[in-house]
């Protein structure tokens, strides 16, 4: 049995479940997927909230869940650190004693003395006789997070944790969680609706949907290589379609789209002739330089026409109409002003073959 966090699965019905994970010692694996997908009853049962039909979870080769063997270990007995998006904070209780509640197994001066300690590591020295409500959000949310790591768990469950609070705080608690996690070497489980914070934090992602987990990977290999376009399209993937494969050179795949024949880093497990969905990012699509002369063996010039500008702070979200289908671009304010790209415009993108991923066409169906 592997170190850190096992659990495998299954339950049908109203809420089912389809998942198989494991959550490494000091690893951050984020749990993504839209509401419903099963994220919060996957927390919920390896924090013993929830029993699932079937399957089993380990931690440190410790069962705590076990159908077959009829084996549930309570709550109170998993040593599990969890931290809500509501923070739930004891309002009658200042921030020394929300953080030694933890603790009770503990003599009440030990109980005390780890809470000036967590206190003082979570940066909020001066503010133990404070009650939840004259603190601010990450104040309130830095409470929290030492209450859970104070009674030193097995396993930090964080459930939606930074959407409660202002962008900045959780920007500023973002940096603590990664100086926190190079000192605790335990499992982090991390539910997150927010795709870049997810990014940002996790080594592993595990993209669920209907309980089911569709694909584990680090978020940089999934954003190039999702395993289907269900996965391409929960990762907010907005250039997706279909084509079919024509031919495959020595170092190339020749991909139709709309009637164009596109020039794509070589992917020969798809057959000659066979329908596929494909994906690019928004990065792979770019205004030509004309007078650069610098365009790449994977290269494709693509004709379209200019239909919405978002403005994104310092750039704008392009939409492009490409024959019958909708292309999207990110482009800074100062390269759209300097080409003078405007809504109704008709222009030439480049749309880069060594980001083009292909996928089962049958997964885009689905």
């Amino acid at each position: 049995m592997r170190e850190g966090l096992a659990l495998s699965l299954r339950q049908d019905g109203a809420i089912p479940l389809h998942a198989d994970l494991h959550c490494a010692p000091g690893e951050v694996l984020a749990l993504v997927g839209p509401s419903g997908s099963g994220k919060t009853t996957l927390l919920r049962s390896i924090a013993g909230l929830h029993q699932p039909a079937q399957g089993s979870i380990h931690c440190d080769a410790e069962p705590w869940f076990d159908s077959a063997r009829n084996l549930i270990v309570p709550t109170q007995q998993r040593r599990i650190g969890m931290v809500f998006q509501s923070f739930a904070l004891f309002p009658h209780l200042d921030a020394l004693h929300n953080i030694a509640a933890a603790m009770l197994d503990l003599p009440v001066a030990e109980r005390q003395q780890r809470a000036r300690r967590w206190l003082e590591r979570m940066h909020l020295q001066g503010l133990e006789q404070r009650l939840p409500q004259q603190l601010s959000g990450g104040q309130q949310q830095r409470v929290a997070v030492a209450r859970a790591l104070a009674r030193e768990p097995k396993i930090l469950l964080l459930d939606e944790p930074f959407s409660a609070v202002d962008r900045a705080t959780r920007e500023a608690l973002y940096y603590e969680l990664a100086e926190l996690r190079e000192e605790l070497r335990m499992p982090v489980i991390l539910v997150t609706h927010d795709l870049d914070e997810a990014t940002l934090l996790a080594d592993r992602m595990c993209i669920l949907n209907r309980g089911t987990i569709l694909q584990t990977d680090t978020p940089d290999q999934l954003l190039r290589a999702p395993a289907s376009a269900e996965v391409a399209r929960l990762l907010g993937m907005r250039n997706l379609f279909s084509g079919t494969v024509r031919e495959h050179g020595s170092d190339h795949t020749i991909l139709e789209w709309q009637g164009q024949r596109l020039r794509i880093r070589k992917q020969e497990r798809f057959a000659t002739g066979e329908r596929v969905a494909w994906a690019v990012p928004s990065t792979g699509v770019l205004l030509v330089n004309v007078n650069a002369g610098n365009l790449l063996a994977l290269d494709n010039l693509v004709n379209v026409r200019v239909t919405r500008m978002l403005s994104l702070g310092e750039q704008f979200r392009v939409t492009l109409q490409a024959m019958n289908d909708q292309l999207t671009m990110n482009v800074p304010r100062h390269v759209a002003q300097r080409y003078a790209v405007t809504e109704g415009q008709t222009l030439e993108v480049r749309l880069r073959g060594d980001l083009v991923h292909l996928m089962p066409e049958a997964a885009a169906q689905a």
